[in-house]
């Protein structure tokens, strides 16, 4: 039994139960409050490559977080409210792609974060809770790229934002722009290159598609940097691997507004000849382009680069990415390519064609993969090693991405 010393007065032995018991009641309605008091962390997808990589978590119900941007090293920072129970195992959640370290944990009570440091500078796209289709839990979505320094740097200073009920994102990724000083920049790719030999034709002087693509890119370089107001730069100008993440991310952090891929494949069909102008697509437009597709899109793992097998949900991360603006754009920039070819350089036949290509999946980039003719037609392989023909061909494609700018500006 208590001492009168130890008991409440009369009136507050009622009043304190009663309203504990209200505020408990209160606690039980308010929506949210679990989600902001304890989350189980129930699995965990990544994905991506050099240039752009997804995160999933998958969660019992909805988180609510912010996000905010650390330099030196670049961090990405989402604190979730709440105590999350990460009861997966951490290897889901192993960095790759754009992140080198990947740590998540407590914070305090009431507070998880969730730190994603990152090679480049990077920022998110997309962040955003999404609620399972089947209606059982929710999935946190981040988007995770590589963007150029001014990017970032305004990013800095934009502070936190929160997933209140808003789709605007944290970087818009509209096609990039030209610069304040109204240089458009474009990025020349010449495709394959060191251990990536790429074609290669028969014969005791074998002809390497690295070599041809070298050799047009760099005069295709030369030829736009002679223009006013337009700079190009390559993505690598000696015999060199990079892997298809790499030049993707070279693209994007040099702020290029047009990304230009030269390849000069082999098909099996060896009367088949004339150049083709490629956009991406989920949906390859013919067998064709699904197979030189799928062939580009090799490289990686033909050069010795370890590449992991992509969770099925998100293994069309890549082209799912890629901005549908930035889709017309690329199809606009084929158009003009074939506009200026038709009637000077032999096309194959429906020369613009699409499918998913790895190379092409900048969000904010126009991209276009130009096949300068194919190594498995004789008459081709002559032409390709024409200086005559490649110096046309150059010009013609400045003459394309001169039109596009101007469309573009107009």
């Amino acid at each position: 039994m208590l001492s009168n010393a130890g008991r409440l007065p009369g009136p507050t032995r009622w009043i304190l139960p009663a309203l504990l018991a209200l505020a408990c009641m209160m606690l039980a309605v308010m929506p949210g409050v679990a989600s902001a008091t304890e989350l189980t962390a129930k699995a965990a997808r990544i994905a991506g490559d050099e240039a752009r990589t997804r995160i999933v978590i998958d969660f019992d119900v909805k988180p609510d977080f912010t996000v905010h941007y650390l330099p030196s090293p670049n961090r990405i920072v989402v604190d979730i409210a709440g105590t999350v129970n990460f009861a997966f195992p951490p290897e889901q959640l192993e960095a790759r792609g754009i992140y080198e370290r990947i740590r998540f944990g407590a914070m305090s009570a009431g507070r998880t974060r969730l730190v994603l440091t990152s090679k480049l500078p990077a920022g998110l796209e997309v962040a955003e809770a999404r609620k399972n289709e089947d209606g059982d839990g929710w999935r946190l979505v981040l988007d995770g790229a590589i963007v150029t320094p001014d990017q970032y740097a305004a990013m800095k200073k934009q502070g936190n934002w929160g997933n209140a009920e808003s789709s605007t994102p944290v970087v818009p990724l509209a096609p990039q722009q030209p610069s304040s000083d109204g240089v458009f920049t474009v990025a020349i790719d010449a495709g394959h290159g060191g251990i990536d030999t790429g074609a290669i034709t028969s014969g005791k002087n074998p002809v390497y598609e690295k070599n041809i693509t070298l050799d047009f890119a760099k005069a295709l370089g030369r030829e736009l940097n002679a223009q006013p107001g337009i700079k190009a730069f390559l993505t690598r100008d000696t015999d060199v691997f990079l892997s298809l993440g790499e030049r993707v991310q070279i693209a994007r952090s040099r702020g290029a507004n047009l990304f230009i891929s030269l390849h000069a494949d082999t098909l099996r069909e060896k009367s088949t000849r004339g150049a083709t102008v490629y956009t991406i697509s989920d949906r390859a437009s013919d067998k064709l382009a699904d197979e030189l597709a799928k062939r580009e899109n090799t490289s990686d793992e033909v050069a010795g680069v370890e590449v992991k097998k992509e969770p099925s949900e998100v293994n069309d991360i890549l082209i799912d990415l890629t901005r549908r603006e930035t889709q017309a754009f690329s199809i606009s920039l084929a158009n003009s390519i074939v506009h200026s070819f038709e009637g000077q350089i032999g096309l194959i036949n429906n020369p613009h064609r699409s499918a998913g290509f790895r190379v092409l999946t900048a969000p904010d980039v126009p991209s276009v993969l130009l096949e300068l003719g194919f190594l498995s037609n004789s008459e081709d392989v002559k032409q390709l090693q024409r200086p005559d023909f490649r110096d046309k061909l150059v010009t013609l494609i400045a003459d394309a991405v001169k039109r596009y700018r101007d469309k573009l500006g107009g």
